[in-house]
């Protein structure tokens, strides 16, 4: 018998679970679709309980391939969480935007009954290097690195029988440069490749009437009130609000003052309009790390901002779920070099 949340704690960094009681210790994959303490999540399937009862877990890595075998069988889709391992404030860990990966990737599995791959926690994050020996922590990827790891992925999925591959990203420079592997993908294999992008930066959609944050505190940008919520509730012992800051960000010093910046996209305003774009790094507009108010943040917001986030993109994937796909390459040939 598997021990509940009750019973001890998750550490996804150590890959342990570990119940300080009985001295319990188990992969901690096995048990993330039980991690965020207080997760509700309503199926949206019916007459699929023979199905589920074939599967310990909806994570691909916690399977065997005879349960693999069992699962494509009847579906022939996988979500891929997708994200960053990237500096996040003084209060807020590096892990942020891979929790929100992994948490809408989970709740989205468990709601429709489909598997989801570990994460790709590394992600494109040039901007969040900051200087040499600073030790800001953040782990990039070159573009070129990043889109050969999505194909790889991919590729080995289609390989394998997979036929619709949805990537749930929780990192926004990801979305400045995959394209090309996306096409890429669906024009070499014919496979249905998808890319969800389930945060909101600057979009409120589904979290409209959600966040407390007026627009000019940023509530949906780095470690802001959205990304502190989402945090608390996957992990309170994570957030540090003992060290969190009230940040705005600013125009960089290279810039004139005629131009502003309020968040975190790399175009500026000039004159009212945004038509202007800079390669700008995140230390030249914002010191810290943090854009916006993370103050009123809670972990009630956090667990409604994941339920409307999944139940969307379990609603588009079961839709995408049921048109017809055909793919006409499915061997992964170059897979060495």
């Amino acid at each position: 018998m598997i021990p509940t949340l009750g019973d001890g704690w998750v550490d996804i960094f150590s890959s342990y679970y570990i119940n300080d009681q009985e001295g319990i210790k188990m992969s901690s994959s096995l048990l993330s679709q039980n991690y965020a303490p207080g997760r509700e999540v309503t199926r949206l399937t019916t007459d699929d309980d023979e199905f589920r009862s074939q599967f310990v877990s909806w994570n691909l890595a916690d399977l065997s391939y005879v349960d693999i075998q069992n699962y494509l069988n009847v579906k022939d889709t996988v979500l891929v969480p997708m994200a960053s391992t990237e500096q996040h404030g003084p209060h807020l860990p590096l892990y942020t935007d891979t929790i929100t990966a992994i948490e809408i990737s989970t709740r989205v599995s468990e709601a429709i009954g489909v598997l989801h791959t570990p994460p790709l926690w590394a992600g494109y994050s040039p901007q969040h290097m900051y200087d040499p020996g600073q030790g800001r922590g953040t782990i990039t990827l070159r573009s070129s690195t990043l889109l050969a790891l999505m194909n790889d992925v991919a590729r080995s999925l289609i390989h394998h029988g997979f036929n619709r591959i949805i990537f749930v990203n929780g990192h926004g420079s990801n979305v400045k440069v995959v394209d090309p592997v996306l096409r890429q993908l669906r024009y070499e294999t014919g496979a249905l490749i998808g890319f969800v992008r389930p945060y909101m930066e600057r979009y409120v959609g589904v979290l409209e009437g959600l966040m407390e944050n007026p627009p000019e505190e940023t509530p949906g940008w780095h470690s802001s009130e959205l990304e502190t919520s989402q945090d608390m509730a996957w992990n309170p012992a994570l957030v540090r609000m003992e060290r969190a800051e009230d940040t705005r960000a600013h125009i960089p010093d290279f810039l004139p003052d005629s131009f502003s910046k309020n968040d975190g996209m790399p175009d500026v305003e000039f004159e009212g309009y945004q038509y202007f774009t800079f390669p700008m790094d995140h230390h030249e507009f914002v010191e810290n790390g943090v854009i916006g108010n993370p103050m009123r943040a809670t972990a009630e917001k956090g667990h409604e901002a994941f339920r409307r986030y999944s139940e969307h993109v379990a609603k588009g994937v079961l839709e995408l779920m049921s048109v017809p796909v055909k793919v006409h390459t499915r061997e992964f040939v170059d897979r060495v070099m």
